[in-house]
């Protein structure tokens, strides 16, 4: 029995581990690549094993760091199941239909430039046609129930409240009178979040191969994060400008319409127009308003009701976003995308970001080298579509709104296991992988950071380095 770390190692992106047992192949994860072109130009790169060789896949969550090359491998053989929460499965549809869309585009981009130089075209990693078939290859699974996937393989899901449809993965592996678990920890979700239950614990494992994407540090207190977000409301109220919130559409969209829900009246958002200008983020929060039994935030079940905030205008065509930039004031907008590098918020930038009494707040991350990082760091002017646009707007950043565990919720996931078991940790950057490290080695009996390529053995957990 071996488990080999194909992405995600030391770094956040890129999910892929193979699990080679009694002549079968597992793959957890088949994701993308992402933070920039040279990141991304990786995704293109042949995989580093035979995708027909591969029995079956099993998916975590239905983000793209996680299931985004999932088309490219069915387009290069792969004809085996599927396997991730049947939730979890309506929503990579969404996902990898949207990322094939751009991909589409990117590629067209890229040919008309060469063939002003006389070069053949590119392909695009992958179309509209591999993400079909990849959706047809897929199983939805309940949480919690038990299920052999191959001969020797059983596998349970447990709801690692990250999003909706993630999981935890517990995997029973069997050869030659021989059983190993393996746990995945997927991504793990923060704990007291408002539209997710906390991460299930699981007691049990040989081998917890765990995320570390916040391994250094803890969030804002829930408290602190109300109490902003109250004071840039206020302000708001007082000077009448629009507020832009550049939002991911799945997760942090979906928290910010329940958020505006619960303080409609405080807040004073009976004067505000509240928009979504995202189709992706419309069909998502759509999604998590049918499925809204999965979230149990306290113990507590969402409803429908929840996701919709009085009023909310939801736009989806092109002529109902431009409307919506000819307001001058006393709009609320959420749009896409999160980090501001595409999307209508851009076009919500170029007719407010030079005016005065507009407030835009960053509610996610923002890579560097991204047009929301320029404007945190105080960026005085932007260039949007070839134009110098002054900013003048005040921009807020909230923390402690991440779907992501922190420090101390991964730590305390980790103690709910019995016997100490040892750990890989993945899906971190190396600072946040090392600051992690050290708080678990009291813990666990090991801990190990494997490389890029790098094969542990699960009978003698030797490393085999790549």
């Amino acid at each position: 029995m071996r488990l080999r770390f194909w992405g995600a190692t030391g770094e956040v992106t890129g999910s892929c581990f193979l699990i080679e047992v009694g002549g079968r192949r597992l793959l957890v994860d088949c994701g993308m690549y992402q933070g920039g072109r040279k990141s991304e130009a990786r995704n293109a790169e042949p995989f580093p094993f035979e995708p027909a060789t591969i029995d079956a896949v099993v998916l975590t969550h239905a983000h793209i760091d996680h299931g985004g090359r999932l088309p490219r491998l069915v387009e290069q053989g792969f004809r085996g199941p599927i396997y991730t929460h049947g939730a979890g499965k309506e929503l990579a549809r969404i996902l990898l239909k949207d990322s094939a869309s751009l991909a589409e585009k990117d590629a067209e981009a890229t040919n008309r430039k060469r063939a002003r130089k006389h070069l053949p075209p590119v392909a695009p990693l992958y179309g509209l046609a591999d993400v079909g078939r990849a959706l047809r290859q897929m199983r939805g699974l309940a949480y919690d129930g038990v299920r052999e996937i191959l001969p020797g393989v059983r596998l349970r899901l447990r709801d690692a409240g990250h999003i909706l449809g993630s999981s935890i993965l517990e995997l029973w592996l069997q050869d030659g009178g021989r059983e190993r678990k393996l746990v995945f920890s997927g991504d793990l979700g923060h704990r007291g979040s408002l539209i997710s239950p906390d991460p299930s614990p699981v007691e049990e494992a040989d081998l917890v191969v765990m995320e570390s994407t916040y391994g250094s540090r803890d969030h804002r207190s829930w408290a602190s994060t109300w109490a902003e977000l109250e004071e840039i409301f206020a302000t708001a109220n007082r000077l009448r400008g629009n507020i832009l919130i550049p939002a991911f559409a799945v997760g942090r969209t979906q928290q910010l319409l329940y958020i505006l829900r619960q303080k409609y009246r405080d807040w004073g958002l009976d004067r505000w127009l509240l928009a979504l200008d995202s189709p992706m983020a419309i069909a998502t929060t759509r999604l998590y308003a049918r499925h809204a039994r999965l979230l149990t935030p306290n113990g507590r079940s969402l409803t429908a009701e929840d996701f919709s905030p009085p009023g909310l205008v939801l736009s989806q065509t092109t002529q109902q976003s431009m409307k919506l930039n000819r307001l001058d004031g006393g709009a609320l907008i959420i749009a896409g995308s999160g980090m501001c590098t595409g999307g209508r918020i851009l076009h919500h930038f170029k007719h407010n970001l030079w005016r005065r009494n507009c407030q835009v707040v960053m509610v996610g991350y923002q890579a560097e080298g991204s047009l929301g990082h320029a404007l945190i760091q105080g960026a005085r002017e932007v260039r949007l579509w070839g134009e110098r646009v002054k900013v003048a707007a005040h921009i807020h950043t909230v923390g402690g709104l991440s779907a992501h565990a922190d420090q101390s919720g991964l730590l305390a996931w980790y103690r709910g296991f019995r016997d100490r078991p040892p750990v890989a940790l993945v899906h971190g950057e190396p600072e946040a992988m090392g600051a992690l490290e050290a708080r678990l080695a009291p813990l666990a009996r090991q801990v190990f950071r494997p490389a890029f390529g790098d094969g542990l053995d699960l009978d003698t957990l030797r490393v085999e380095r790549s």
